[in-house]
């Protein structure tokens, strides 16, 4: 099926600012982009369909790609409010308290031009007879309560496979807190769960993220820097993600590098790392400092089997004024590295709906502009 694609109409060079040279003129140096398994209009076909999916999963893939205004692009824009458990319910709403109620949380991905929905298994089961024909639903099984006292840091699943088929979700969502004490334990029942999801022909989509107060790394001056989001870390977390078989990824957009190097500090021992991962596959020096955020980000989709499994990148908590530039860098990043789009909530919901919806479709006009290509 042909679509015409929606007309962009957002400025991204003055959005961008003192960014746009630095983001839209630079040409990747590490892995070029003929190496990629990009995203495209004919992705399912391409790459997709050489998978053991079903055809069942093969049409629900494409039915994802055929939604919203980046409908026949092959990039994704993606609605995610889960955060009523995973960041508690009145924390997350009461910037914008309408969305305690499910049915506005779907009317915003669905004015917001997006490909899908994404939510918890209560949110998309409240109103599934009235929107699930109208929008794909990406059911979130598992999350991290923080009622838990103390908190603790650990992904529990809150219904099942086949409660989300009978909703009439096309697709599942997980997340695994790789390097957590939990890790194997998420990894082994989210393994089974996905590949039921794949036997009742859902998409499986994995939410990559790294967890352990060990990534928080003392520096010799007494500083301490934060390897969760390094792209070496965040890159083998998507390594193992797609080692499950998950469809598409979501990892947050790496901050720095050389997680690896600063845990083999010291004398101490940690995994297996190769300094060609900084120099030559990210543009950084030998222990992982520099490198620029697009080179960073590649090295991400490389890790997903050289984009044979998408990468989608998270949009972040929201701070305010500056919300749209970062998104939008984001998105720009994200599309010259060869990746498949963003799944951005916070940003969104944590606004009137009008605005939410503005600049979901400022997103959405990156991966539209025909001018802002792979890099």
């Amino acid at each position: 099926m042909a679509f015409t694609p929606a007309t962009p109409n957002t400025n991204v060079r003055s959005i961008l600012g003192a960014q746009a040279d630095a983001l839209l003129n630079y040409e990747s140096k590490t892995i070029g982009k003929s190496h990629l398994h990009l995203p495209g209009p004919d992705f399912v076909d391409r790459v997709f369909a050489q998978t053991d999916r079903s055809p069942v999963v093969l049409r629900n893939m494409q039915t994802l790609l055929n939604t919203g205004r980046l409908a026949g692009t092959g990039y994704v824009s993606i609605l995610p409010v889960d955060q009523g458990i995973e960041h508690s319910a009145g924390a997350s709403f009461a910037p914008n308290p309408e969305y305690f109620d499910p049915e506005n949380i779907v009317k915003l991905a669905i004015e917001g031009g997006c490909n899908a929905v994404a939510s918890t298994l209560g949110v998309l089961a409240s109103v599934s007879r009235a929107y699930a024909h109208k929008i794909p639903f990406l059911v979130k099984f598992n999350h991290n309560e923080i009622l838990t006292y103390p908190n603790t840091f650990r992904q529990t699943y809150f219904g099942s496979i086949r409660q989300c088929y009978e909703m009439g979700a096309v697709a599942v969502g997980a997340t695994i807190y790789f390097g957590s004490d939990t890790s194997r334990e998420e990894i082994a029942y989210v393994s089974d769960m996905f590949e039921e999801a794949h036997n009742l022909g859902m998409v499986t989509v994995l939410w990559c993220y790294t967890r352990s107060s060990g990534f928080k790394v003392k520096n010799a001056d007494g500083t301490s820097t934060d390897y969760h989001a390094s792209a070496d870390l965040s890159g083998q977390a998507n390594h193992l993600g797609a080692t499950i078989k998950a469809d598409i990824i979501k990892q947050k957009l790496p901050v720095n590098n050389g997680g690896y190097a600063a845990l083999n500090a010291g004398g101490s021992s940690y995994g297996k790392w190769d300094k060609r991962v900084y120099t030559n596959l990210c543009g950084s020096d030998e222990t992982g400092k520099g490198g620029h955020p697009i080179d960073l980000c590649r090295y991400q989709v490389l890790n997903n089997y050289m984009g044979r499994v998408p990468l989608i990148n998270s949009g972040g908590e929201s701070k305010g004024a500056g919300d749209l530039a970062e998104a939008v860098a984001t998105a720009v990043i994200n599309k010259r590295a060869g990746g498949m789009g963003l799944i951005s909530g916070r940003k969104a919901f944590q606004k009137p709906m009008k605005e939410g919806a503005a600049l979901l479709h400022a997103i959405q006009d990156v991966y539209l502009d025909k001018s802002i290509t792979v890099a």
